[in-house]
């Protein structure tokens, strides 16, 4: 089994709003996304963008996964259809998020059931939404 090697960057977002604009997010890493508020805008908004950080960790850990199987050579296409539900009766929270991954390749469905198993485990986004982290915001200055 392949051995995980551990690099570690600088993370974060940082969001600005120009007055009457709309916000743009950016990373230490140079990384850039307008977002957008419109129901019918294209683009990302908030939501979407905590979508999309759940879609991309999970089909980023199934090729982790694959490759500790020792399997990555016979991985095709990896996708992550991520849904979400608002919480009952409270609409300002998601309640419930739907994964659908769908792993490719020459591999047996035994297989791709134990990457879609081992991706779960391996997702930094989705085990940070399972034991939410304490959030504490302060006023700049």
């Amino acid at each position: 089994m392949a051995e995980l090697k551990v690099r570690t960057r600088e993370t974060g977002a940082l969001a600005v709003m120009p007055p009457g604009g709309l916000p743009v997010v950016t990373t230490p890493t140079s990384g850039s996304v307008d977002v957008v508020t419109g129901v019918n805008a294209q683009g990302f908004n908030p939501l979407d963008l905590l979508y999309a950080s759940v879609a991309a960790c999970m089909v980023l850990s199934a090729r982790i996964a694959a490759t500790r199987l020792g399997v990555a050579a016979n991985l095709g296409e990896v996708r992550a259809d991520v849904r979400g539900e608002k919480a009952e009766g409270d609409v300002s929270r998601v309640g419930r998020f739907m994964i659908v991954l769908d792993v490719q390749g020459d591999l047996d469905e035994a297989t791709k059931r134990r990457i879609v198993e081992d991706a779960e485990t391996i997702c930094t986004v989705s085990n940070t939404l399972r034991m939410p982290p304490e959030l504490h915001t302060t006023l700049a200055g």
